[in-house]
């Protein structure tokens, strides 16, 4: 397992917790960010457990999962940021990680992908 992958998604599961202490704290907005910890969060559970998948099949299939997951993110920062929940800069700060994370398991997944063609 690429542990680029890994420790980004690590990284990025702690900036979610610490976000959404915020948004509970300062905020108090419960809603929308139980959704984004749930699905920021699971992006880097996915890619631990496809660590120890089972065939190159499942580990493309949890790969997959994480990237339904990190667009859901994506999603769920946008609405914070549009509905004010979170600042411009802060926007700022984390939107790019969950687009770099989207970018790295796209590219992980084709790679995976090429390489059980390749081994047929």
């Amino acid at each position: 397992m690429e542990s680029v992958l890994k420790d980004k998604t690590y990284v990025f599961a702690l900036r979610i917790v610490k976000l959404c202490q915020y948004l509970m704290r300062e905020q108090k907005e419960y809603v929308i960010s139980k959704q984004v910890l749930r699905s920021g969060t699971a992006i880097g559970a996915l890619v631990a457990e496809a660590e120890f998948a089972q065939s190159k099949p499942d580990f493309v299939n949890k790969l997959s999962v994480a990237l339904k997951e990190a667009n859901e993110t994506s999603y769920w920062l946008n609405l914070l940021h549009d509905g004010n929940y979170i600042s411009k800069e802060a926007y700022s700060s984390i939107y790019p990680q969950v687009k770099e994370l989207i970018k790295l398991l796209v590219s992980s997944i084709k790679t995976s992908k090429d390489n059980i063609k390749a081994s047929k």
